[in-house]
């Protein structure tokens, strides 16, 4: 599967899942660009990179734009892959395209999930509906066993 995102530097990339094959990876998708939740959420990953990649590489997935994840990228210095998965694909090839609620209204949107890939693309580990605070430091902590 294709899809467009930002690679490391800025620059607009398209990415094959497969591309990622041989190394293991922490995929987080997160529901929007530049809001509370999300920003905390891109923050914690972007400085604890360096505990992270001694395992894993981070790649953060959102249905945002390139042009938003470009302006996200840039404001808050992350330092890791984000896609842009506008269409929901990957979304929904890993379950996390959801419904959900909001005062009341009834939408679709992602559901804070991440996951651990192994060298060979298979899940490793999973977090549903996950709670930003303290999460980075779970995935941490798994990645260290």
């Amino acid at each position: 599967m294709k899809i467009y995102g930002i690679d490391i530097e800025g620059n607009e990339q398209l990415f094959d899942i497969k591309d990622f094959k041989g190394e293991r990876v922490v995929l987080y998708f997160y529901p929007k660009d530049n809001t509370t939740g999300c920003t905390q959420e891109a923050c914690d990953f972007r400085d604890n990179i360096n505990r992270i990649t001694k395992y894993a590489k981070v790649v953060g997935v959102s249905p945002d734009s390139i042009k938003s994840h470009l302006k996200f990228k840039e404001k808050q210095s992350l330092n890791f892959v984000l896609l842009s998965d506008t269409e929901h694909l990957l979304a929904e090839q890993f379950d996390v395209w959801k419904e959900k609620s909001m005062y009341g209204k009834k939408y679709m949107g992602i559901e804070r999930s991440t996951f651990v890939l192994d060298k060979s693309g298979n899940i490793e580990k999973e977090w549903r509906n996950v709670k930003v605070k303290g999460h980075v430091d779970e995935v941490i902590e798994y990645l260290n066993k």
